[in-house]
């Protein structure tokens, strides 16, 4: 009895595995064709060393990115996850420094990063203001008291225990890599476990008929956004502690990446579609991609082209996609 039940775990683990690469199958074959050109394009590439600094590099945003697929989801979009992302790591290092416990420094830096979603939500599901517009104008707030409150500057941190968050390692591992592994496993759990995830997909699928079932749409926006803001501050706390200091300059730019990494990984813009394994593939993608770039000594202000032809194919891929 106890062999078969073996079998049948293995046979279960076996067809997610073969279901999740074919899923994945034309982003997959990407990342190994992205992989294989830069093993030959330059030499450093395939070091261990390299290779976990892309890992590392990659965690704030894979964050982000699984915040914003939750919103894709259900149709929406935030663009406030860079701000929050500032912010979030502002208030945490100056809390520290204020002799604010380190525990309690990031659980009120989390909850100020949820309070953001929460405005976002409430004005999305409430007013019915377009997500776009209420995050374009939301990021433009958070980025203004993240300057406002520090006048401008970096806000430097000395708490050890804090950096060492972002840059310490655990079995030669750096830690940033373990907190992703967690969350992920996390909300994999609420996107296809409960309840909760699979009204996600039926809001996003049809909004309309999601109602007439009985799904309280609005506090399902809301639960949505506060979810996408509590991972942006969070990505936002370890980049901090990465860059031993609290900067409202940080995470300009990075909603784009988030997308990229979200829709590359097959989530939709109509909603109703999205894993978060996929999104962590994108994530890959856009962190193999920029490693690439750097490697080769391309300038910045190329790879803002190249990232930006990136996003336009993936987003028209997955428009052309939906008309089939």
């Amino acid at each position: 009895m106890q062999k078969i039940k073996q079998r049948q775990k293995t046979s279960y683990t076996q067809n997610l595995v073969l279901r999740f690469i074919k899923n994945n199958a034309g982003i997959l074959i990407g990342l190994l064709c992205l992989c294989l050109f830069m093993t030959f394009a330059t030499d450093s590439f395939l070091s261990s060393k390299n290779l976990l600094t892309v890992l590392r590099q990659i965690c704030i945003n894979s964050l982000l990115a699984f915040g914003m697929t939750f919103v894709l989801i259900i149709g929406g979009i935030d663009l406030t996850v860079g701000s929050v992302l500032g912010a979030s790591g502002v208030a945490v290092v100056m809390l520290i420094e204020k002799g604010i416990p380190l525990l309690a420094a990031v659980l009120l830096a989390l909850f100020l990063g949820a309070l953001v979603g929460l405005v976002n939500g409430l004005i999305v599901a409430y007013v019915k203001m377009p997500p776009f517009i209420v995050t374009l104008s939301m990021q433009g707030v958070v980025r203004g008291i993240a300057y406002i409150i520090t006048d401008g500057r970096s806000v430097s941190c000395k708490d050890k225990v804090f950096t060492s968050i972002g840059n310490g390692y655990l079995f030669g591992i750096p830690i940033p890599i373990y907190i992703v592994a967690v969350v992920m496993l996390v909300i994999g759990v609420v996107l296809y476990k409960t309840r909760f995830g699979r009204r996600m997909y039926a809001l996003g699928d049809n909004e309309t008929a999601a109602v007439f079932t009985g799904i309280k749409v609005r506090g399902l926006i809301v639960k949505v956004y506060i979810i996408s803001a509590l991972l942006s501050a969070l990505a936002g706390i370890i980049l901090a502690s990465r860059m031993y200091s609290g900067q409202p300059a940080s995470g300009q730019g990075y909603e784009s990446d988030a997308i990229a990494a979200a829709v590359l990984g097959g989530t939709s813009f109509n909603g109703g579609i999205g894993t978060i394994g996929g999104t962590l593939i994108g994530a890959l993608v856009i962190g193999v991609l920029s490693n690439g770039l750097n490697l080769l000594h391309i300038s910045s202000y190329v790879q803002m082209v190249i990232k930006g032809l990136v996003i336009i194919m993936a987003v028209a891929f997955d428009l052309i996609k939906n008309r089939k």
